[in-house]
């Protein structure tokens, strides 16, 4: 009489615990839903990509569609201090590769040669951040830093890459 008393007493149980599973899960779907959708509408409201990797970049435009931009000089940049504790520099010049096909072409094209000069800026702050081992190791990095940098100072995507044609770190 009492295994089968502890057996009622047991499936009881697991009924009791199936129903409460399935009222939690009942509940809890539909809330992560909802948070879900809240996300995505806050994110579109800030303009940020969900996607990644779907932004512009040069290795999907044509090479015909592509105008390369040269900064004449050359800068030296001060770089971070290594775990060495010495002073490094970088001599790098500078190429942008522009869309000529995008739509704000026509309009910042010009302004590009005008504000060369907040350009350079903008790279020697990139650059400075960087040690002596991280920048060798890692050049692509400092390069799309920079191009993200370039597109959110011009408000645009049609500066598709950063380029260094000539780079000496010491």
């Amino acid at each position: 009489m009492k295994k089968n008393l502890i057996t009622v007493i047991t499936l009881a149980l697991v009924v009791v615990n199936l129903v409460l599973t399935v009222v939690l899960t009942i509940t809890i779907i539909p809330e992560t839903q909802k948070a879900n959708e809240l996300i995505t509408k806050v994110c579109s409201a800030i303009d940020l990509d969900l996607e990644s990797g779907s932004a512009t970049s040069a290795a999907n435009i044509p090479i015909e569609q592509i105008e390369v931009y040269n900064i004449e000089d050359s800068m030296t940049i001060n770089l971070k201090q290594g775990e060495d504790g010495k002073d490094h520099f970088a001599v790098i010049t500078v190429s942008l590769s522009l869309d000529t096909k995008n739509e704000d072409y026509k309009d910042l094209q010009p302004q590009v040669s005008e504000k060369e000069k907040l350009i350079k800026a903008e790279i020697n702050n990139v650059v400075s951040q960087y040690t002596l081992e991280e920048i060798k190791s890692n050049q692509s990095a400092v390069q799309q830093e920079i191009l993200k940098d370039l597109q959110k100072m011009f408000a645009s995507d049609f500066i598709v890459a950063v380029g260094f044609p000539d780079a000496q770190y010491q």
